[in-house]
């Protein structure tokens, strides 16, 4: 089983910083000085607000990832115990988004050292010139694999409305659970 990070909607107050920290985990720079940071704000998840609830979507790391069973080049896959996006082989091709159940798939402009990356070869028709196409990615939670003080989301929630899932865990869980089912039907009779 693989971890992952879940929102509780009762719990979220919608702060957004959640995303910012998400953005800020995945800089790879200092973001201590104004205006100093070139790329841009990319979180890798997205609050969802509506009339009846508040809560942050990401990706839920799934066993049988979807993303990752339609992704013709095979830039998605699972390492370790988590789905990652090999940006380097994607091809922007949005298979993966149209897959995601969730809807926490993404795609978003690439960017290296603070620098936009174009498509070798290929030009946007702007009258009789072209410009330079920019290369666009799959992009999504990665439980901040980088960081080692894991997703940054979790560590920042004011409210702290994110619980981080791992196998044993829920393991535990369930079998917690089981108990209680087999006590209550023992109970009932």
């Amino acid at each position: 089983m693989n971890t992952f990070v879940v929102a509780n909607p009762n719990k979220c107050i919608g702060c957004r910083s959640c995303e910012i920290a998400c953005a800020v985990a995945h800089l790879g720079t200092s973001v201590a000085t104004a205006g100093a940071v070139s790329a841009p704000f990319q979180p890798r998840l997205a609050l969802v607000k509506t009339p009846m609830v508040t809560m942050p979507i990401q990706c839920r790391q799934c066993e049988d990832a979807p993303c990752a069973n339609v992704c013709p080049v095979k830039a998605i896959s699972h390492q370790g115990d988590r789905i990652i996006v090999d940006t380097e082989i994607c091809i922007g091709c949005k298979t993966c988004m149209l897959a995601c159940p969730l809807g926490a798939m993404d795609m978003v402009e690439e960017y290296t050292d603070g620098e936009k990356v174009y498509q070798d070869g290929l030009k946007v028709s702007l009258g009789e010139e072209g410009t330079e196409k920019e290369k666009v990615v799959a992009h999504k939670c990665d439980l901040c694999k980088d960081r080692p003080g894991g997703p940054a989301c979790l560590e920042v929630c004011v409210a702290k409305a994110f619980v981080l899932v791992q196998p044993q865990s829920m393991d535990t869980s369930i079998k917690q659970r089981r108990a209680a089912s087999v006590l209550e039907i023992a109970r009932s009779r």
